[in-house]
């Protein structure tokens, strides 16, 4: 009986115990409200979890989870499962292009940034490292045309197994399809497996872009080396008011002034005080 249980998804139903004690960690610590809507989302994608771990019931999970051992073994799977989004090659592309004509040029004109020093780049909620690695391929078409110009990309993302895949960087055929065929033949590699249809990311692109795990709650020293240009793109979507204003004060801390912030067309900065000001749709500069 039980492994006729264990074996049929979505037979497990999450108490409201257990999914009250879940969704309270998760934005305690992480700042992302998982509203009731949310319950069937984090009871599918926790589903396996059970069946690896050999329990009967999500009440049994969420005491093993917060339990010592769990703290140790099993939380960071829980968080990657439940805070993995979705990023696509290029996604948004209007940001692309005024980053290489607008963006790129001004950096340079005002503080030598690319030229004089590398130009310095954080993808933050990178999640599988399509941005970061779009944003690789747009800087190395400008540093083909613009000798001396250097770069370097971080790339951020609260999921260990996640950031794992993206310095990987190999991705299905059709999920590489948004990037332009002239950067497909000149930073993609192409599998030679007749079976699988898989692109990688050419190493020398990859060499430009590092990715280490950041939780954006986190306290993140105003003294790091800070940057010239922040992508952070459909992220604060998914933190509630006060917690979204919180977040971008601290990517205006880790901001050179006069440096650019993008963030995604479905978020506004509207109401809040903050030291930027719009220079193009979803796009800031941090005041001189």
């Amino acid at each position: 009986m039980v492994m006729e249980v264990l074996s049929s998804p979505g037979k497990i139903s999450m108490s409201n115990r257990c999914f009250a004690r879940i969704s309270g960690f998760i934005q305690s610590n992480f700042g992302i409200k998982l509203p009731e809507v949310k319950r069937t989302m984090v009871e599918s994608r926790l589903q396996k979890r059970l069946r690896v771990l050999g329990l009967r019931s999500f009440d049994e999970y969420g005491d093993f989870v917060f339990s010592p051992e769990g703290i140790s073994e099993e939380l960071t799977h829980m968080v990657d499962l439940i805070t993995t989004n979705k990023t696509d090659f290029f996604r948004e592309p209007s940001h692309f292009n005024y980053l290489y004509n607008s963006v790129v040029p001004e950096l340079i004109k005002k503080s030598g940034a690319g030229m004089r020093k590398p130009l310095r780049v954080w993808s933050a909620g990178c999640s599988s490292g399509e941005e970061p690695y779009s944003l690789a391929m747009v800087l190395s078409e400008y540093a083909a045309r613009n000798p001396g110009f250097d770069f370097n990309i971080l790339g951020t993302d609260i999921s260990v197994r996640i950031l794992e895949k993206a310095l990987k960087g190999i991705y299905r055929e059709e999920v590489a399809e948004p990037v332009p065929q002239p950067m497909r033949k000149k930073y993609l590699l192409r599998s030679r497996s007749r079976e699988e249809t898989l692109v990688r990311i050419k190493p020398a692109l990859r060499s430009k872009v590092r990715f280490r795990r950041l939780n954006l709650m986190d306290p993140d020293p105003e003294t790091r080396t800070p940057m010239d240009i922040i992508f952070c793109r459909n992220v604060i979507i998914y933190f509630e008011r006060a917690v979204q204003e919180e977040i971008v004060r601290k990517l205006c801390r880790r901001l050179e002034e006069g440096g650019f912030l993008f963030l995604g067309h479905s978020e506004t900065l509207h109401g809040m005080s903050l030291p930027l000001r719009v220079v193009a749709p979803m796009v800031y500069r941090k005041e001189l």
